[in-house]
């Protein structure tokens, strides 16, 4: 009852009640962040959400607008405030907005970049079959100390055992991390060696996939020629 619509109508309920005490803050944060450089207040990136599906998550603009996140040669600009709404994990705020849609929900896996999900194999890519989350086991486990198999793999083992009893668990957990300051945000040099790391576990799958079809393909056509040279016995040994 609770996985089918008891979270999302208490998801609900509890994003607009957040809206409606958060609003001063959120009006704060966006007039800080637009003293303090130039640029949109919000940050928008097209996420990977359930099944798959793609969304545009929001949140408040950390980095400058000159930030360029394909470029690995330079570290992220992140700006004053930026620094400030991150590590308090301020930045999330927007997303209450996401929730709301039904794009997301407060705890489950985080909505990672879609060049994350091509590269995931099939037993990662149960981490889909539940809405997204601000926060996750994933996170309040060690957050980004935490290599992205291992990460992956927490997140699944969340969505085989998904209850209110472990939410409730994940949403203190969460608080204590961020009072903690324990590894909030992952840079964009962080990411790009995490997408290394899927990239070449990919390629290992792919691999040992086609070696697979090809030591199938082998042992019918071994089996194809035994039957093939048994009728030729068959046939020399019955005089025709």
């Amino acid at each position: 009852m609770y996985k089918k619509f008891g979270k999302r109508i208490l998801d609900f309920i509890m994003a607009v009640i957040l809206l409606l005490v958060a609003w001063p803050i959120l009006l704060i944060i966006a007039l800080l962040i637009k003293i303090d450089s130039k640029g949109p207040v919000l940050f928008k990136q097209i996420r990977t959400g359930r099944y798959g599906k793609e969304f545009t998550l929001y949140k408040f603009r950390s980095m400058t607008s000159k930030n360029d996140f394909y470029d690995t040669t330079t570290e992220d600009q992140v700006t004053k405030v930026g620094k400030f709404i991150r590590k308090t994990s301020l930045d999330e705020l927007p997303q209450i907005f996401n929730i709301i849609k039904g794009d997301m929900s407060f705890i489950g896996p985080r909505p990672w970049i879609v060049d994350y999900a091509k590269l995931y194999t099939k037993h990662q890519r149960k981490r889909l079959n539940v809405l997204p989350g601000i926060t996750g086991l994933a996170q309040c486990s060690g957050r980004n100390n935490l290599n992205i198999i291992d990460r992956i793999n927490i997140d699944v083992d969340y969505v085989n055992n998904m209850s209110l009893k472990l939410d409730i668990y994940i949403f203190i957990k969460t608080i204590l991390s961020v009072i903690k300051k324990e590894g909030f945000s992952n840079s964009k040099l962080a990411i790009h060696e995490e997408l290394r790391t899927l990239k070449n576990q990919h390629k290992k799958n792919v691999h040992r996939v086609n070696t697979k079809r090809r030591n199938r393909k082998s042992t019918i056509t071994n089996s194809i020629n035994k039957i093939n040279k048994k009728d030729e016995k068959v046939l020399v040994g019955s005089g025709v």
